[in-house]
Protein backbone atom coordinates (compact mmCIF):
# COMPACT_ATOMS: atom_id res chain seq x y z
CA UNK A 1 0.00 0.00 0.00
CA UNK A 2 1.08 3.57 -0.63
CA UNK A 3 1.96 5.41 2.57
CA UNK A 4 0.06 8.40 3.83
CA UNK A 5 3.26 10.41 3.43
CA UNK A 6 3.42 9.69 -0.32
CA UNK A 7 -0.22 10.69 -0.73
CA UNK A 8 0.35 13.94 1.19
CA UNK A 9 3.46 14.80 -0.84
CA UNK A 10 1.53 14.38 -4.10
CA UNK A 11 -1.27 16.56 -2.76
CA UNK A 12 1.15 19.21 -1.53
CA UNK A 13 2.96 19.43 -4.88
CA UNK A 14 -0.31 19.99 -6.69
CA UNK A 15 -1.43 22.66 -4.22
CA UNK A 16 1.87 24.52 -4.54
CA UNK A 17 1.63 24.43 -8.34
CA UNK A 18 -1.91 25.76 -8.23
CA UNK A 19 -1.01 28.58 -5.86
CA UNK A 20 1.94 29.52 -8.05
CA UNK A 21 -0.30 29.72 -11.09
CA UNK A 22 -2.93 31.85 -9.35
CA UNK A 23 -0.37 34.24 -7.86
CA UNK A 24 1.43 34.74 -11.13
CA UNK A 25 -1.81 35.18 -13.03
CA UNK A 26 -2.97 37.76 -10.52
CA UNK A 27 0.37 39.56 -10.75
CA UNK A 28 0.20 39.59 -14.51
CA UNK A 29 -3.31 41.04 -14.29
CA UNK A 30 -2.06 43.94 -12.17
CA UNK A 31 0.81 44.64 -14.54
CA UNK A 32 -1.36 44.73 -17.63
CA UNK A 33 -4.37 46.50 -16.12
CA UNK A 34 -5.44 49.24 -18.49
CA UNK A 35 -3.15 48.08 -21.27
CA UNK A 36 -4.26 44.48 -21.94
CA UNK A 37 -6.79 45.36 -24.61
CA UNK A 38 -5.87 45.75 -28.21
CA UNK A 39 -7.37 48.17 -30.71
CA UNK A 40 -11.12 48.53 -30.29
CA UNK A 41 -11.01 46.93 -26.85
CA UNK A 42 -10.13 43.42 -28.11
CA UNK A 43 -8.30 41.28 -25.59
CA UNK A 44 -4.74 40.25 -26.32
CA UNK A 45 -3.65 36.61 -26.47
CA UNK A 46 -1.86 35.24 -23.42
CA UNK A 47 1.90 35.61 -23.56
CA UNK A 48 4.15 32.90 -22.21
CA UNK A 49 5.91 35.26 -19.84
CA UNK A 50 2.67 36.47 -18.27
CA UNK A 51 1.55 32.95 -17.27
CA UNK A 52 4.46 30.77 -16.30
CA UNK A 53 2.51 28.85 -13.64
CA UNK A 54 0.24 25.84 -13.98
CA UNK A 55 -2.43 26.48 -16.59
CA UNK A 56 -4.60 24.21 -18.77
CA UNK A 57 -1.76 22.96 -21.04
CA UNK A 58 0.49 22.15 -18.10
CA UNK A 59 -2.37 20.40 -16.31
CA UNK A 60 -2.93 18.18 -19.34
CA UNK A 61 0.79 17.46 -19.63
CA UNK A 62 0.82 16.33 -16.00
CA UNK A 63 -2.06 13.98 -16.76
CA UNK A 64 -0.01 12.61 -19.63
CA UNK A 65 2.35 11.42 -16.91
CA UNK A 66 -0.47 9.19 -15.66
CA UNK A 67 -1.01 7.89 -19.19
CA UNK A 68 2.70 7.20 -19.64
CA UNK A 69 2.82 5.10 -16.50
CA UNK A 70 -0.19 3.14 -17.72
CA UNK A 71 1.45 2.59 -21.10
CA UNK A 72 4.39 1.03 -19.25
CA UNK A 73 1.93 -1.30 -17.50
CA UNK A 74 0.42 -2.22 -20.88
CA UNK A 75 3.89 -2.86 -22.31
CA UNK A 76 4.86 -5.18 -19.47
CA UNK A 77 1.49 -6.95 -19.51
CA UNK A 78 1.74 -7.60 -23.25
CA UNK A 79 5.28 -8.91 -22.83
CA UNK A 80 4.23 -11.36 -20.12
CA UNK A 81 1.18 -12.56 -22.01
CA UNK A 82 3.23 -13.07 -25.15
CA UNK A 83 5.87 -15.02 -23.20
CA UNK A 84 3.17 -16.99 -21.34
CA UNK A 85 4.49 -15.75 -18.01
CA UNK A 86 2.37 -15.44 -14.88
CA UNK A 87 0.06 -12.42 -14.95
CA UNK A 88 -3.11 -11.53 -13.11
CA UNK A 89 -5.23 -9.95 -15.86
CA UNK A 90 -7.08 -7.98 -13.18
CA UNK A 91 -4.08 -5.63 -13.36
CA UNK A 92 -4.86 -4.94 -17.01
CA UNK A 93 -8.55 -4.48 -16.30
CA UNK A 94 -7.83 -2.03 -13.49
CA UNK A 95 -5.45 -0.08 -15.72
CA UNK A 96 -8.02 0.03 -18.51
CA UNK A 97 -10.61 1.28 -16.02
CA UNK A 98 -8.33 4.21 -15.12
CA UNK A 99 -7.75 4.93 -18.79
CA UNK A 100 -11.49 4.85 -19.45
CA UNK A 101 -12.46 7.07 -16.51
CA UNK A 102 -9.49 9.40 -16.06
CA UNK A 103 -7.97 9.63 -19.55
CA UNK A 104 -10.87 9.13 -21.96
CA UNK A 105 -13.87 10.45 -20.04
CA UNK A 106 -12.04 13.27 -18.25
CA UNK A 107 -8.68 14.25 -19.78
CA UNK A 108 -9.68 13.78 -23.42
CA UNK A 109 -13.05 15.39 -22.84
CA UNK A 110 -11.25 18.49 -21.54
CA UNK A 111 -9.29 18.60 -24.78
CA UNK A 112 -12.37 18.03 -26.91
CA UNK A 113 -14.63 20.47 -25.05
CA UNK A 114 -12.22 23.30 -24.28
CA UNK A 115 -9.01 23.09 -26.32
CA UNK A 116 -9.72 21.63 -29.74
CA UNK A 117 -12.64 24.01 -30.50
CA UNK A 118 -10.44 27.05 -29.86
CA UNK A 119 -7.80 25.83 -32.30
CA UNK A 120 -10.52 25.08 -34.84
CA UNK A 121 -12.07 28.52 -34.40
CA UNK A 122 -8.66 30.16 -34.81
CA UNK A 123 -7.81 27.99 -37.84
CA UNK A 124 -4.61 26.80 -36.15
CA UNK A 125 -3.27 23.20 -36.36
CA UNK A 126 -6.49 22.00 -37.99
CA UNK A 127 -5.02 18.82 -39.48
CA UNK A 128 -3.40 17.90 -36.17
CA UNK A 129 -6.61 18.47 -34.21
CA UNK A 130 -8.59 16.35 -36.69
CA UNK A 131 -6.11 13.50 -36.26
CA UNK A 132 -6.16 13.80 -32.48
CA UNK A 133 -9.96 13.64 -32.45
CA UNK A 134 -9.89 10.55 -34.65
CA UNK A 135 -7.31 8.90 -32.40
CA UNK A 136 -9.44 9.58 -29.33
CA UNK A 137 -12.25 7.63 -30.95
CA UNK A 138 -9.88 4.84 -31.94
CA UNK A 139 -8.47 4.71 -28.42
CA UNK A 140 -11.92 4.26 -26.90
CA UNK A 141 -12.58 1.38 -29.24
CA UNK A 142 -9.29 -0.24 -28.21
CA UNK A 143 -10.16 0.21 -24.54
CA UNK A 144 -13.49 -1.53 -25.15
CA UNK A 145 -11.54 -4.45 -26.55
CA UNK A 146 -9.05 -4.51 -23.66
CA UNK A 147 -11.82 -4.47 -21.06
CA UNK A 148 -13.64 -7.27 -22.85
CA UNK A 149 -10.54 -9.46 -23.15
CA UNK A 150 -8.90 -8.87 -19.75
CA UNK A 151 -10.86 -11.58 -17.94
CA UNK A 152 -9.27 -14.75 -16.60
CA UNK A 153 -11.63 -17.15 -18.35
CA UNK A 154 -11.47 -15.26 -21.65
CA UNK A 155 -7.70 -14.89 -21.86
CA UNK A 156 -7.13 -18.60 -21.28
CA UNK A 157 -7.94 -19.17 -24.93
CA UNK A 158 -4.89 -18.69 -27.15
CA UNK A 159 -6.73 -16.63 -29.75
CA UNK A 160 -8.07 -14.23 -27.13
CA UNK A 161 -4.68 -13.90 -25.45
CA UNK A 162 -3.10 -13.01 -28.78
CA UNK A 163 -5.87 -10.51 -29.49
CA UNK A 164 -5.31 -8.89 -26.11
CA UNK A 165 -1.56 -8.64 -26.72
CA UNK A 166 -2.16 -7.06 -30.13
CA UNK A 167 -4.73 -4.61 -28.73
CA UNK A 168 -2.48 -3.52 -25.86
CA UNK A 169 0.40 -2.92 -28.25
CA UNK A 170 -1.82 -1.01 -30.70
CA UNK A 171 -2.94 1.27 -27.88
CA UNK A 172 0.65 1.95 -26.80
CA UNK A 173 1.85 2.47 -30.37
CA UNK A 174 -0.79 5.12 -31.03
CA UNK A 175 -0.74 6.99 -27.74
CA UNK A 176 3.01 7.51 -27.37
CA UNK A 177 3.25 9.73 -30.50
CA UNK A 178 -0.25 11.11 -29.81
CA UNK A 179 0.64 12.58 -26.44
CA UNK A 180 4.11 13.61 -27.59
CA UNK A 181 2.63 15.66 -30.44
CA UNK A 182 0.19 17.31 -28.07
CA UNK A 183 2.93 18.14 -25.57
CA UNK A 184 5.36 19.56 -28.13
CA UNK A 185 3.09 21.16 -30.75
CA UNK A 186 -0.51 21.70 -29.64
CA UNK A 187 -0.26 22.61 -25.97
CA UNK A 188 2.59 25.12 -26.37
CA UNK A 189 0.48 26.95 -28.98
CA UNK A 190 -2.61 27.17 -26.77
CA UNK A 191 -1.73 30.59 -25.36
CA UNK A 192 -1.79 31.96 -28.90
CA UNK A 193 -5.48 31.12 -29.42
CA UNK A 194 -7.00 32.28 -26.10
CA UNK A 195 -7.20 35.53 -24.18
CA UNK A 196 -5.84 36.01 -20.69
CA UNK A 197 -9.36 35.83 -19.33
CA UNK A 198 -10.09 32.55 -21.14
CA UNK A 199 -6.83 31.07 -19.93
CA UNK A 200 -7.64 31.78 -16.27
CA UNK A 201 -11.26 30.71 -16.72
CA UNK A 202 -10.25 27.37 -18.25
CA UNK A 203 -7.79 26.67 -15.45
CA UNK A 204 -10.70 27.00 -13.02
CA UNK A 205 -12.99 24.84 -15.19
CA UNK A 206 -10.42 22.06 -15.39
CA UNK A 207 -10.09 22.04 -11.60
CA UNK A 208 -13.87 22.08 -11.06
CA UNK A 209 -14.43 19.17 -13.44
CA UNK A 210 -11.69 17.12 -11.77
CA UNK A 211 -13.24 17.69 -8.35
CA UNK A 212 -16.74 16.91 -9.62
CA UNK A 213 -15.65 13.59 -11.14
CA UNK A 214 -12.96 12.40 -8.73
CA UNK A 215 -13.22 14.47 -5.55
CA UNK A 216 -10.86 17.13 -4.24
CA UNK A 217 -7.90 14.75 -4.19
CA UNK A 218 -8.74 13.16 -7.53
CA UNK A 219 -5.33 13.34 -9.17
CA UNK A 220 -3.55 12.26 -5.99
CA UNK A 221 -5.83 9.24 -5.63
CA UNK A 222 -5.16 8.22 -9.23
CA UNK A 223 -1.42 8.37 -8.52
CA UNK A 224 -1.94 6.12 -5.49
CA UNK A 225 -3.81 3.60 -7.64
CA UNK A 226 -1.01 3.72 -10.19
CA UNK A 227 1.52 2.88 -7.51
CA UNK A 228 -0.50 -0.15 -6.46
CA UNK A 229 -0.69 -1.41 -10.05
CA UNK A 230 3.04 -0.88 -10.57
CA UNK A 231 3.86 -2.75 -7.37
CA UNK A 232 1.72 -5.69 -8.50
CA UNK A 233 3.85 -5.92 -11.65
CA UNK A 234 7.17 -5.14 -9.96
CA UNK A 235 7.46 -1.83 -11.83
CA UNK A 236 7.31 0.65 -8.96
CA UNK A 237 11.03 0.85 -8.08
CA UNK A 238 12.43 3.44 -10.48
CA UNK A 239 16.00 2.24 -9.92
CA UNK A 240 15.38 -0.88 -11.99
CA UNK A 241 15.18 1.23 -15.15
CA UNK A 242 18.65 2.69 -14.69
CA UNK A 243 21.15 1.05 -17.08
CA UNK A 244 24.24 -0.61 -15.65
Amino acid sequence: MVSRGERERAKSMKQVARRTFLLRTAGAGLLVAGCGAGPGGAQSPVSTQENEGIGPPEDLMREHGVLNRLLLVYDESARRLDARQALDVKVIAKSADIIRQFIEEYHEKLEEDFMFPRFEKAGVHLDLVATLRHQHRAGRSLTDGILGLSKADVVQQDANRQRLVATLRSFVRMYRPHEAREDTVLFPAFRQVVTREEFSYLAEQFEKREHALFGRDGFENIVVQLGEIERALGLFDLNQFTPG
